[in-house]
């Protein structure tokens, strides 16, 4: 059964990326939900799960948020890092973006999904109520992973065979996640320090560049209405598998 819903995320995880590719005309406004669906998934999934899974504190502060902060600051060093190699090499293409950078993201979000097929199969191994419960806001929120996961690869100048590479990577993982937890289970605290982690890293690439890049030529009341709407999508999602 686990594995049959994680199909249902490989699909909608398609269906998010395809939704990305047939609106390339209308690009800020599919930068702007783009920016809403990651500042959503951080705020709204991500991080309070990572708080309840990673719940005890370093020198006063929960490790949760002090793995959040370290991967904010994280993608940003490895952002510079890169821009600064293309630089020193000439390159100027894509407004100083760093390919790598589009490449790296997007593999973290491959291993996000594959966590969310992880999650399925242990929820299913609670039981059938948990099971849907968790089946319904993974498959749910896969459509804006697919939709993200193509989207940031294209921003940062990857051809486009390489942001469908990377869709289908994302698709799969899904499935691998629910497969994996035949053979082993992944501590709380370790996946909840993951989360963080990851959740620091997605809101740099939506604060820092996503949001800032759609606004840039279209500074249009209708990027914003489309930001917002990603958040309040993942608010929905949130919700209704709560």
């Amino acid at each position: 059964m686990a594995v049959l819903v994680a199909l249902g995320a490989f699909l909608m995880t398609l269906a998010g990326g395809w939704t990305a590719q047939r609106v390339t005309d209308r690009r800020h406004l599919v930068l702007g939900l783009a920016g809403g669906l990651m500042l959503g998934v951080v705020g709204l999934d991500l991080l309070p799960e990572a708080l309840r899974a990673a719940g005890r504190e370093i020198f006063g502060v929960p490790a949760a948020l002090l793995l959040f902060v370290a991967g904010f600051l994280l993608a940003h060093l490895v952002e510079r890092l890169l821009a600064a190699r293309q630089a020193a090499h000439g390159g100027e293409e894509h407004g100083h973006r760093a390919p790598e950078v589009g490449l790296t993201a997007a593999a973290a979000m491959v291993g996000h999904s594959a966590m969310d097929g992880v999650a399925i199969g242990a929820a299913f191994q609670v039981g059938g109520g948990m099971g849907t419960a968790v089946a319904l806001a993974v498959i749910a929120h896969d459509f804006a992973d697919g939709f993200n996961t193509f989207t940031i690869t294209s921003l940062y100048g990857n051809a486009r065979r390489k942001a469908v590479a990377m869709l289908v990577a994302d698709a799969c993982a899904p499935v691998l996640g629910a497969l994996s937890t035949a053979f082993l289970t992944i501590p709380a605290t370790l996946l909840g320090g993951y989360l963080a982690l990851f959740g620091g890293a997605l809101l740099y690439l939506a604060a820092a560049e996503i949001l800032p890049e759609a606004h840039h030529e279209h500074p249009a009341r209708s990027t914003l209405l489309c930001t917002v709407a990603g958040a309040a999508f993942i608010w929905l999602v949130v919700g209704l598998s709560g």
